[in-house]
C-alpha cells in the first residue's frame, strides 16, 4: 500500500476529527464561553441563533425562578376584599378583643400599656401616622409586649369624602411608618368614625389588611365619666365581642382608670382577652 493511499476506517477517523475540531473552535470564537445551558423551545426560550445571545445571565437567570417553584413565602397573601367590616370574632375559648384607637398618645398610652402587662393580657392598639410618628417607642412597647398594632390612617379623616389617591396616601404613610417601627406592616385596619366604601375596602386589602370595626362601643370619647365607660363594657361582654376605647384623641383619663377595673372583672368572668388571629372569618 502507497504512503498517501488510507483505508476507508482511517478516512472515517480523520473525518471525524476534522469536525470535532471546528466546532470547538466555534465555541471559543467569543470572549467568553456561556456557562448556561443553551435555552430551547421546551425551556420556554427561543430556539435557534447563537447560544450567547439566548441565554440569560446566570445572575439573571436565579433572580427568575420557574412558575411554581419560587421560595417559599416570595410574597405576602392578601385577604380578600370585604363589602363591609368585621364586627365580631370568633369567641372561641370566651375570647374578647379589647381595642384602642387614636394613639399612641404619651400621657394616656403608656397607663394602658402597664395594666395590660400587670394582667397578661393583649389588645390592639389602631394608631394614627401623626401621632405614631414622633411615638415610635410606644409602638415597639406594644409590639414587645405582644399587642397587634393596626392603621387607623395618618390625620383621622372621613375616608368617604376624599379621593382615592388621597385616601391611599393617609393608609399607606402609616403602614410604613408602623413597619420602620416595628419591623412588619399592619395586618388589620379601622376606618375613622367608622366610615367605610369601597375604596377603603379595596386599598385595605390592597395592603394587606383586613377591615376591624366593633362590636361594644364605649363612649369614651364623649368623656362620659369612668362609671359609665365600665357599665357599657360589663353590658357588653360576651364571647367574640369587640370593645372600642381610645387612648388619644382628648382627655383619656377616664379610659385608662375604667380600664383597671373592668379587665379583672372580665378575667375573672371567665373571658380570655387576646387579638384577632391574622385574617378574620
Amino acid at each position: 500500500m502507497k504512503k498517501d493511499q488510507m483505508t476507508p476506517g482511517r478516512r472515517a477517523l480523520l473525518r471525524a476529527a476534522t469536525v470535532f475540531g471546528l466546532a470547538a473552535a466555534a465555541g471559543c470564537s467569543g470572549t467568553e464561553r456561556p456557562t448556561t445551558p443553551r435555552p430551547t423551545a421546551s425551556s420556554g426560550a427561543a430556539a435557534g441563533g447563537p447560544p450567547a445571545a439566548r441565554a440569560l445571565k446566570p445572575s439573571a437567570y436565579r433572580l427568575q425562578p420557574m412558575a411554581g417553584q419560587g421560595p417559599p413565602h416570595a410574597a405576602r397573601a392578601l385577604p380578600r376584599v370585604r363589602r363591609k367590616p368585621i364586627l365580631r370574632m370568633d369567641g372561641q375559648g370566651r375570647s374578647m378583643f379589647l381595642t384602642f384607637d387614636d394613639g399612641p398618645d404619651p400621657r394616656y398610652t403608656p397607663g394602658i400599656l402597664r395594666t395590660l402587662r400587670e394582667y397578661d393580657v393583649h389588645a390592639t392598639f389602631f394608631v394614627c401616622g401623626e401621632m405614631a410618628v414622633d411615638n415610635k417607642d410606644l409602638l415597639r412597647e406594644m409590639a414587645g409586649d405582644g399587642h397587634l398594632i393596626g392603621n387607623h390612617t395618618w390625620t383621622h379623616p372621613l375616608l368617604p369624602k376624599m379621593s382615592r389617591s388621597a385616601m391611599r396616601e393617609e393608609i399607606e404613610r402609616t403602614c410604613e411608618v408602623v413597619e420602620d417601627a416595628v419591623g412588619e406592616p399592619p395586618a388589620w385596619f379601622r376606618a375613622p368614625y367608622g366610615a367605610w366604601n369601597r375604596n377603603a375596602f379595596q386599598l385595605g386589602a390592597d395592603l394587606g389588611m383586613e377591615p376591624l370595626a366593633w362590636t361594644v362601643d364605649t363612649l369614651d370619647w364623649t368623656e362620659p365619666g369612668t362609671a359609665s365607660i365600665i357599665r357599657r363594657v360589663r353590658a357588653g361582654a360576651g364571647p367574640g365581642v369587640v370593645v372600642l376605647s381610645h387612648d388619644a384623641g382628648g382627655d383619656r383619663s377616664q379610659s385608662v382608670e375604667a380600664l383597671r377595673t373592668y379587665l379583672p372583672e372580665l378575667i375573672d368572668g371567665g373571658y380570655r382577652l387576646t387579638v384577632p388571629s391574622r385574617y378574620g372569618t
